[in-house]
C-alpha cells in the first residue's frame, strides 16, 4: 500500500541581503542564528555577528524553545510558532501509520477498502471509498489504494445478485419446470413437476407417436 505524507513544508530564507543562510532578519540590521528543527524562536537575539554585518553592541543570541505537544518544525527557522500536526481521520479514509515528532508531521495511510482520487506534492487530498459494484454486475477489477474497483455488467445467461461475482443460470431438469426466466440480477426459478403434469405429458407424447403419419 502506497504511503502518503500529509505535512506542511515551508521555505524559511533569510529576507534581508545582509544574513547568510540559516540566519533571520527580526529587525533591520540584524541578523540572528536560527532555531533547528523542532524548535522555534522563544526571544530573538540582540545582535549576532556576522562577517557581512559585524555586531557593533553587546551580542545576545537567539533563545529557542521546543515545539509543544500536537506541532512540530521540520526544519531550521526563524518562527514563532510551530506548525500543528496532521490528524488521520478514520471517518475520511485514513490511518496513522506514523505519529508526529517535534521534527516531522504525522504520516498517515490509507484504509482497506478507500482510494486516493486526487495525489498532490504534499499528499493524498481526497479520499474515497471503493466502488461497490450493482446487481447485474461483476468485480472485474479490484480497488487498490490508488485506483477505485473496476465493475462490468453480466454475460447473457449469467446472474450476479451482490455485484460480485456472475453465476451461470440454473438449468432446469427433465424432473422440473421452469416458473421464471433468469435475468442479470436473478437466476432462474424452477420447481419439481407434479403428477398431473407428468400424466399430461405422458399422454401427449402417446398420442403424437400413435398419430398416423
Amino acid at each position: 500500500m502506497n504511503k502518503f505524507t500529509f505535512s506542511a513544508v515551508a521555505a524559511f530564507t533569510a529576507p534581508g541581503s545582509c544574513c547568510r543562510e540559516k540566519e533571520f532578519e527580526p529587525r533591520d540590521g540584524v541578523c540572528c542564528p536560527m532555531c533547528n528543527k523542532g524548535t522555534i524562536v522563544r526571544r530573538d537575539c540582540t545582535c549576532y555577528s556576522s562577517s557581512l554585518c559585524p555586531c557593533l553592541t553587546k551580542q545576545s543570541g537567539t533563545r529557542c524553545a521546543p515545539c509543544e505537544d500536537g506541532t512540530y518544525m521540520n526544519q531550521p527557522n526563524g518562527l514563532t510558532r510551530c506548525l500543528s500536526c496532521t490528524s488521520c481521520d478514520p471517518g475520511h479514509g485514513l490511518f496513522e501509520q506514523k505519529k508526529c515528532t517535534l521534527t516531522s508531521d504525522t504520516v498517515c495511510d490509507i484504509l482497506s477498502g478507500y482510494f486516493c482520487k486526487a495525489l498532490e506534492a504534499t499528499g493524498c487530498s481526497l479520499v474515497e471509498k471503493h466502488s461497490s459494484c450493482k446487481p447485474g454486475q461483476r468485480i472485474k477489477e479490484h480497488g487498490t489504494s490508488s485506483s477505485d474497483t473496476v465493475c462490468e455488467d453480466c454475460q447473457p445467461g449469467y446472474f450476479s445478485q451482490e455485484g460480485v461475482n456472475c453465476t451461470a443460470w440454473t438449468v432446469c431438469s427433465e424432473t422440473q419446470v421452469k416458473v421464471r426466466e433468469g435475468d442479470p440480477s436473478s437466476d432462474t426459478v424452477c420447481r419439481s413437476a407434479s403428477r398431473q403434469h407428468f400424466i399430461f405429458l405422458s399422454l401427449f407424447y402417446l398420442t403424437v407417436a400413435q398419430k398416423p403419419s
